[in-house]
Protein backbone atom coordinates (compact mmCIF):
# COMPACT_ATOMS: atom_id res chain seq x y z
CA UNK A 1 0.00 0.00 0.00
CA UNK A 2 1.73 3.23 -1.07
CA UNK A 3 2.08 6.48 0.77
CA UNK A 4 -1.20 7.87 -0.51
CA UNK A 5 -3.35 4.54 0.17
CA UNK A 6 -2.50 4.67 4.04
CA UNK A 7 -3.67 8.03 4.49
CA UNK A 8 -7.06 7.54 2.75
CA UNK A 9 -7.41 4.85 4.61
CA UNK A 10 -6.26 6.45 7.66
CA UNK A 11 -9.10 8.95 6.94
CA UNK A 12 -11.99 6.96 5.55
CA UNK A 13 -11.38 3.50 7.57
CA UNK A 14 -10.98 5.79 10.88
CA UNK A 15 -14.32 7.15 10.41
CA UNK A 16 -15.74 3.97 9.20
CA UNK A 17 -16.32 4.99 5.52
CA UNK A 18 -14.66 2.73 3.40
CA UNK A 19 -13.28 -1.07 3.54
CA UNK A 20 -9.98 -1.91 1.91
CA UNK A 21 -10.95 -2.85 -1.40
CA UNK A 22 -13.18 0.64 -1.82
CA UNK A 23 -9.97 2.68 -0.56
CA UNK A 24 -7.95 0.88 -3.17
CA UNK A 25 -11.08 1.85 -5.89
CA UNK A 26 -10.07 5.32 -4.93
CA UNK A 27 -6.75 5.36 -5.12
CA UNK A 28 -6.72 4.10 -8.54
CA UNK A 29 -9.12 6.59 -9.47
CA UNK A 30 -7.29 9.41 -7.98
CA UNK A 31 -3.67 8.07 -9.27
CA UNK A 32 -4.60 6.50 -12.93
CA UNK A 33 -2.47 7.94 -15.43
CA UNK A 34 -1.18 10.69 -12.61
CA UNK A 35 1.33 12.83 -14.72
CA UNK A 36 4.58 13.54 -13.21
CA UNK A 37 5.54 16.91 -13.59
CA UNK A 38 9.18 17.52 -13.09
CA UNK A 39 11.48 20.78 -13.31
CA UNK A 40 12.72 21.41 -16.71
CA UNK A 41 15.25 23.56 -17.96
CA UNK A 42 13.10 24.82 -20.88
CA UNK A 43 10.77 26.71 -18.45
CA UNK A 44 13.01 29.55 -17.29
CA UNK A 45 13.76 30.26 -21.26
CA UNK A 46 9.92 30.13 -22.29
CA UNK A 47 9.41 32.21 -19.40
CA UNK A 48 11.88 34.64 -20.36
CA UNK A 49 10.60 34.67 -23.51
CA UNK A 50 6.96 35.51 -22.16
CA UNK A 51 7.78 38.09 -20.06
CA UNK A 52 9.10 39.76 -23.66
CA UNK A 53 5.65 39.01 -25.56
CA UNK A 54 6.61 35.80 -27.28
CA UNK A 55 2.97 33.92 -26.98
CA UNK A 56 4.18 30.58 -28.81
CA UNK A 57 6.30 30.52 -25.56
CA UNK A 58 3.47 30.78 -23.39
CA UNK A 59 1.89 28.41 -25.43
CA UNK A 60 5.05 25.79 -24.70
CA UNK A 61 4.30 26.18 -20.48
CA UNK A 62 0.92 25.22 -21.25
CA UNK A 63 1.45 22.26 -23.38
CA UNK A 64 4.20 21.27 -20.75
CA UNK A 65 1.97 21.59 -17.58
CA UNK A 66 -1.70 21.07 -18.59
CA UNK A 67 -2.09 17.71 -17.78
CA UNK A 68 -0.82 18.45 -14.10
CA UNK A 69 -2.52 21.38 -13.53
CA UNK A 70 -5.95 19.29 -14.92
CA UNK A 71 -4.58 16.66 -12.71
CA UNK A 72 -5.28 19.19 -8.98
CA UNK A 73 -8.25 20.21 -10.50
CA UNK A 74 -9.56 17.01 -11.07
CA UNK A 75 -10.07 16.87 -7.54
CA UNK A 76 -11.96 20.12 -7.13
CA UNK A 77 -14.51 19.71 -10.43
CA UNK A 78 -15.70 16.24 -11.42
CA UNK A 79 -17.55 18.14 -13.98
CA UNK A 80 -15.65 18.21 -16.91
CA UNK A 81 -17.23 21.25 -18.53
CA UNK A 82 -16.23 23.12 -15.03
CA UNK A 83 -12.69 21.19 -14.53
CA UNK A 84 -12.02 22.56 -18.39
CA UNK A 85 -12.66 26.39 -17.23
CA UNK A 86 -10.84 25.99 -14.24
CA UNK A 87 -8.06 24.63 -15.93
CA UNK A 88 -7.93 27.59 -18.13
CA UNK A 89 -8.42 30.04 -15.38
CA UNK A 90 -5.02 28.78 -13.81
CA UNK A 91 -2.92 29.69 -17.22
CA UNK A 92 -4.79 33.11 -17.33
CA UNK A 93 -4.06 33.86 -13.91
CA UNK A 94 -0.35 32.49 -14.14
CA UNK A 95 0.03 34.16 -17.24
CA UNK A 96 -1.14 37.70 -15.66
CA UNK A 97 1.04 37.55 -12.60
CA UNK A 98 4.14 35.81 -14.36
CA UNK A 99 6.29 38.51 -13.37
CA UNK A 100 5.74 37.51 -9.54
CA UNK A 101 7.31 34.02 -10.49
CA UNK A 102 10.43 34.46 -8.66
CA UNK A 103 12.05 30.99 -9.85
CA UNK A 104 13.29 29.66 -6.27
CA UNK A 105 10.65 26.86 -6.97
CA UNK A 106 9.85 24.87 -10.10
CA UNK A 107 7.57 26.43 -11.89
CA UNK A 108 5.08 23.17 -11.44
CA UNK A 109 5.09 24.39 -7.94
CA UNK A 110 4.08 27.42 -8.28
CA UNK A 111 1.14 26.53 -10.66
CA UNK A 112 0.33 24.13 -8.18
CA UNK A 113 -0.64 26.78 -5.68
CA UNK A 114 -2.52 28.76 -8.23
CA UNK A 115 -4.34 25.68 -8.92
CA UNK A 116 -5.22 24.78 -5.45
CA UNK A 117 -6.56 28.73 -5.40
CA UNK A 118 -8.31 28.33 -8.07
CA UNK A 119 -10.07 25.18 -6.87
CA UNK A 120 -10.72 26.43 -3.54
CA UNK A 121 -12.13 30.06 -4.83
CA UNK A 122 -14.43 27.48 -6.85
CA UNK A 123 -15.50 25.52 -3.81
CA UNK A 124 -16.15 28.73 -1.50
CA UNK A 125 -18.45 30.56 -4.28
CA UNK A 126 -20.56 26.83 -5.19
CA UNK A 127 -20.85 27.05 -0.88
CA UNK A 128 -22.33 30.61 -0.89
CA UNK A 129 -24.77 29.67 -3.56
CA UNK A 130 -25.28 26.52 -1.97
CA UNK A 131 -25.07 24.75 -4.94
CA UNK A 132 -24.08 21.34 -3.49
CA UNK A 133 -25.89 18.12 -4.86
CA UNK A 134 -27.71 16.51 -2.34
CA UNK A 135 -25.66 12.96 -1.08
CA UNK A 136 -26.50 10.28 1.13
CA UNK A 137 -24.21 7.85 2.98
CA UNK A 138 -26.64 5.28 2.61
CA UNK A 139 -25.30 4.30 -0.42
CA UNK A 140 -21.57 3.52 1.03
CA UNK A 141 -23.75 1.27 3.60
CA UNK A 142 -25.05 -0.86 0.19
CA UNK A 143 -21.66 -1.07 -0.96
CA UNK A 144 -20.11 -2.00 2.19
CA UNK A 145 -22.78 -4.53 2.93
CA UNK A 146 -22.37 -6.87 0.03
CA UNK A 147 -19.32 -8.12 -1.04
CA UNK A 148 -19.93 -8.77 -4.82
CA UNK A 149 -20.71 -4.88 -4.73
CA UNK A 150 -17.40 -4.31 -3.33
CA UNK A 151 -15.58 -6.29 -6.04
CA UNK A 152 -17.62 -4.83 -8.94
CA UNK A 153 -17.39 -1.37 -7.68
CA UNK A 154 -15.54 0.43 -10.30
CA UNK A 155 -12.23 3.00 -9.01
CA UNK A 156 -13.87 5.92 -10.49
CA UNK A 157 -17.38 5.19 -8.76
CA UNK A 158 -15.39 4.86 -5.71
CA UNK A 159 -13.54 8.61 -6.18
CA UNK A 160 -17.03 9.88 -7.33
CA UNK A 161 -18.30 8.61 -3.88
CA UNK A 162 -15.97 10.30 -1.73
CA UNK A 163 -15.99 13.26 -3.81
CA UNK A 164 -19.98 13.49 -3.05
CA UNK A 165 -19.24 13.12 0.36
CA UNK A 166 -16.41 15.38 1.25
CA UNK A 167 -18.38 17.79 -0.82
CA UNK A 168 -21.16 17.99 2.46
CA UNK A 169 -17.86 19.74 4.20
CA UNK A 170 -17.10 23.28 4.25
CA UNK A 171 -14.48 24.25 1.48
CA UNK A 172 -11.52 24.95 4.19
CA UNK A 173 -12.31 21.37 5.84
CA UNK A 174 -12.15 19.99 2.32
CA UNK A 175 -9.59 21.56 1.55
CA UNK A 176 -7.14 20.42 3.95
CA UNK A 177 -8.61 16.66 4.15
CA UNK A 178 -7.81 17.14 -0.13
CA UNK A 179 -4.50 17.71 0.61
CA UNK A 180 -3.47 15.99 3.51
CA UNK A 181 -5.26 12.31 2.83
CA UNK A 182 -5.62 12.47 -0.95
CA UNK A 183 -3.11 14.43 -2.87
CA UNK A 184 -0.84 13.07 0.06
CA UNK A 185 0.41 16.53 1.21
CA UNK A 186 2.72 16.43 4.06
CA UNK A 187 2.23 19.73 6.42
CA UNK A 188 4.24 21.80 4.82
CA UNK A 189 3.57 21.34 1.22
CA UNK A 190 -0.33 21.85 2.36
CA UNK A 191 0.78 25.14 4.13
CA UNK A 192 2.85 26.23 1.09
CA UNK A 193 0.09 25.15 -1.20
CA UNK A 194 -2.70 27.09 0.91
CA UNK A 195 -0.35 30.06 2.43
CA UNK A 196 -1.53 28.57 5.69
CA UNK A 197 1.06 28.55 8.67
CA UNK A 198 2.10 24.89 9.80
CA UNK A 199 -0.05 25.47 13.02
CA UNK A 200 -2.95 26.46 10.86
CA UNK A 201 -2.48 23.51 8.72
CA UNK A 202 -2.35 20.57 11.80
CA UNK A 203 -5.11 22.08 13.83
CA UNK A 204 -7.34 22.71 10.49
CA UNK A 205 -6.29 18.60 9.78
CA UNK A 206 -7.80 17.70 13.28
CA UNK A 207 -11.08 19.93 13.20
CA UNK A 208 -11.64 18.63 9.55
CA UNK A 209 -11.10 14.85 10.69
CA UNK A 210 -13.60 15.81 13.19
CA UNK A 211 -16.37 16.92 11.22
CA UNK A 212 -15.68 14.03 8.83
CA UNK A 213 -15.97 11.72 11.55
CA UNK A 214 -19.95 13.83 12.72
CA UNK A 215 -20.66 13.78 9.31
CA UNK A 216 -20.77 9.50 9.46
CA UNK A 217 -21.94 9.49 12.17
CA UNK A 218 -24.73 11.22 11.99
CA UNK A 219 -26.10 9.60 8.95
CA UNK A 220 -26.31 6.65 11.41
CA UNK A 221 -24.41 4.16 9.46
CA UNK A 222 -22.78 1.43 11.13
CA UNK A 223 -18.80 2.15 11.79
CA UNK A 224 -17.02 -0.69 10.10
Amino acid sequence: MNGVLQSISGLLMGSGVLSDALVRGVADSLDADAPRTEPVAADCEDIRQTRRGDSDAYRRLIERHQAHVAKILWRFSRDRAIHEELVQDVFVEAYLSLNSFRGNAPFSHWLARIATRVGYRYWKEKARQKDVEPFSLAEWDQIADEREAIERIDADQAAGLLHGMLEQLPPRDRLVLMLRYIEGCDVAETARRTGWTRTMVKVQSLRARDKLKKLVERSGMELI
